[in-house]
């Protein structure tokens, strides 16, 4: 099973809100996840970034690969 470290999109239509998930790759982009590990909002001005460092460093470890925006996210966040 590939896991990995991924943006779930949140919110109205045009007003998009993420939630950072660890998920089945084989589950859909909004589907079912393991667990939420954090959240992005891209509309405030500079864009809140709050990811929860030891259960990212947690899955990373286990193996989890994180996506490439989500991989920029936790530089931004400092982990």
């Amino acid at each position: 099973m590939a896991v990995k470290i991924r943006l779930r999109r949140m919110g109205a239509k045009k007003a998009p809100f993420y939630r950072v998930v660890v998920a089945d790759s084989r589950y859909p982009r909004d589907g079912r996840f393991i667990e939420e590990i954090g959240t992005y909002n891209p509309l405030v001005d500079p864009a809140e970034i709050k990811i929860d460092a030891e259960k990212a460093a947690k899955w990373i470890k286990n193996g989890a690969q994180p996506t490439d925006t989500v991989k920029s996210l936790l530089k931004k966040a400092g982990i």
